[in-house]
């Protein structure tokens, strides 16, 4: 019986209603949009793209001479015992990326060294203990243990991940692998099934369904390896139905959740994961059923493959909130976004895509998975696109976040840009940062948000907020009488309103509520860029109880680059070569200190560089009722 939805999805395909998946799917042989190593027009060395063939030779030609990674029991038990993750799922990340490589290499050239190469994976990862990752295990919850229950394999993000790259390696190297190593493919789909398929159908209780109504990018992503699986290794068409309408219902709450703005409250780097993983499972659908299930006139699907590109700020650098760096990594998935915009005739999101292909670069890495590097590889549109610009508008208001960044003019990132958020404490990925503001100088960022330090247990555990980079004290918010803001959805901006103009776009809003405690009538910011004077203009305005307990009441700004101070104004030279900015305060008066943050955290590291600075205005003395004004100038 088809699962109950009624989402976007289900509306714009009333086919899928009637009956479900049955009688709409291709056979599993054709069901994936990746030809086979069999299809020599599509993998013989003259029609593939020599720098990406010439890159993964390169790392998988030294892994036959390295033994495989070998993931251990006391690395997985980390987690458990120091919060340590990412020891562990480096060895996974880097054996999984392996096999991507040689399979590739297998393809192109049908070697049976290669071919090889990739049964040698596909048995290690058949044998490995667990798919899941050790924070996502529910093995010390359950059972006390550090070490995975086979009994009681867990569908989570790493799970999906392995399934979705078997079932790759099934389409593109069935054939050679039933020559080669006649049983493996059974093997194959034994522990697909045990470990992703029969869990996701029986167990209706995984978080990420969100069938409690929070639904987050895990939904997408799971989704959409699941989907893939049973396109490929389920052979019963019933089972494959099944589980193909169930992963439908999935996506369509997945749908259903992004606002009609588009925007994604975890933000930029989650986008890849999330809306992004939703916008090639239906790419995957649509294929599967030969475009009965094709592309759905949901304009919410529209409005968010325009995110990448709305908050970029230049280069490099995008508007970050929540867990995301500022600094996007190198190598994203470029070809999903540019065929994504393509199927729904963004013209300008596929031009921030193609500002991203280089010519004589891999179209794309071992990195992201196997199935986006194969996808990247088979699209011809992605491997001849020639590089554009980045279409940087002037203005983006997304309602649903309560986020406005606004730029000097259109389609430059010269000069200042501003950013200012209001929102609440209990979004996805939630960092205590209503009211902030990001001040970018030519695309770089000079008065930030930190982001989030390597992922530890400590990170989604109830220590979560004592981690520096997650507290509104890191982040350009004030600190009232020395109260900090409180995580959770009550604490929150009111009366937001935005303003667009020629002149100055900017942001008011009311940040009282987002502290705890009382004593804060008001506390009214307006943040706004004054396109005609070349600046950014603050001001606080607040209104406090008259009894207080003395606590100071501090301005905080995050700042990245080399400050130097001086009454009533700090200078700050920007990362990046990208200039200087002049940050003064009125009343000039009012005392301001430096705090220092050295960075030790890799992650922090790749992108601020040693340090962080916070410039502290204490603004105590000004009493119950007072204005800062702060401003912005570019130094000339």
């Amino acid at each position: 019986m088809t699962p109950h939805f009624a989402g976007p999805l289900a509306s714009a395909w009333p086919a899928l209603r009637r009956r479900g998946a049955a009688g709409l799917l291709a056979s599993p042989a054709d069901a994936l949009p990746v030809a086979p190593a069999s299809d020599r027009r599509t993998w013989s060395p003259e029609h593939q793209d020599e720098a990406t063939l010439h890159h993964l030779r390169e790392r998988a030609e030294a892994d036959l001479r390295s033994p495989w990674p070998v993931p251990l029991a006391h690395a997985y038990a980390r987690y458990f015992r120091d919060g340590d993750r990412s020891s562990y799922e480096g060895v996974v990340f880097a054996r999984e990326r392996r096999i991507s490589r040689a399979v590739v290499l297998a393809a192109v050239t049908l070697d049976p060294r290669w071919i090889d190469e990739v049964a040698d994976g596909v048995t290690l990862l058949c044998e490995q203990s667990s798919w899941c990752w050790p924070a996502h295990d529910e093995t010390h919850r359950v059972d006390g243990a550090v070490v995975p229950s086979v009994a009681h394999p867990v569908l989570d993000l790493g799970a999906g991940e392995v399934a979705a790259q078997l079932a790759w390696i099934d389409q593109l190297l069935g054939d050679q692998l039933d020559q080669h190593v006649p049983g493996l493919r059974a093997r194959i789909r034994y522990e697909v099934d045990r470990r992703v398929l029969t869990p996701f159908v029986n167990r209706r209780d995984w978080h990420w369904l969100g069938l409690d109504g929070d639904v987050h990018n895990w939904s997408a992503w799971i989704h959409g390896n699941v989907l893939v699986a049973a396109l490929r290794l389920v052979d019963d068409p019933r089972r494959r139905a099944e589980i193909v309408d169930l992963v439908v219902a999935g996506l369509d709450r997945y749908v259903a959740s992004i606002p009609p703005d588009g925007a994604i409250d975890e933000g930029y780097a989650y986008w890849w994961n999330g809306a992004c993983r939703a916008l090639e499972a239906l790419d995957v659908l649509a294929y599967a059923t030969r475009g009965a299930l094709g592309a759905a006139e949901v304009d919410a699907l529209r409005q968010t493959v325009a995110f990448p590109h709305r908050v970029h700020l230049g280069g490099d650098w995008y508007l970050n909130h929540a867990d995301g760096p500022a600094r996007a990594p190198a190598g994203a998935p470029w070809q999903a976004l540019h065929q994504a915009a393509r199927r729904l005739g963004d013209r300008a999101a596929q031009a921030h895509a193609a500002a991203h292909r280089r010519p004589g670069a891999p179209v794309a890495t071992e990195e992201h998975g196997l199935g986006r590097l194969l996808r990247a590889l088979t699209d011809p549109a992605w491997r001849t696109a020639t590089p554009d610009r980045s279409p940087l508008p002037r203005d983006v208001w997304f309602e649903s976040t309560q986020v406005l960044l606004a730029r000097a003019a259109a389609g430059s990132s010269a000069g200042l840009a501003l950013a200012v958020k209001g929102g609440h404490n209990g979004e996805h990925h939630n960092h205590n940062d209503v009211g902030s503001v990001v001040v970018a100088l030519g695309g770089v960022p000079v008065l930030v948000d930190p982001g989030r330090p390597t992922y530890t247990a400590q990170t989604f555990g109830p220590g979560r907020y004592d981690i520096w980079t997650m507290q509104s004290s890191w982040h350009n918010v004030p600190e009232i009488r020395g109260r900090a803001q409180s995580h959770g959805r009550q604490y929150a901006a009111r009366d937001v309103r935005a303003v667009i103009s020629d002149a100055r776009s900017g942001l008011t809003l009311d940040l009282a509520a987002a502290y705890p405690g009382g004593g804060t009538q008001r506390w009214w910011r307006q943040a706004w860029l004054d396109r005609a004077a070349a600046r950014v203009v603050i001001r606080d305005r607040w209104q406090l109880d008259p009894a207080g307990d003395g606590a100071p009441t501090r301005a905080h700004l995050v700042a990245a680059g080399t400050v130097s101070l001086s009454p009533g104004r700090a200078e700050i030279v920007a990362l990046d070569e990208a200039g200087a900015v002049v940050v003064s305060w009125e009343p000039a008066g009012a005392r301001c200190t430096l705090t220092e943050r050295k960075l030790d955290d890799p992650m922090l590291r790749d992108v601020w560089g040693d340090r962080l600075t916070r410039l502290d205005i204490d603004i105590t003395s000004l009493g119950p009722i007072g204005t800062l004004v702060t401003t912005v100038e570019e130094r000339r």
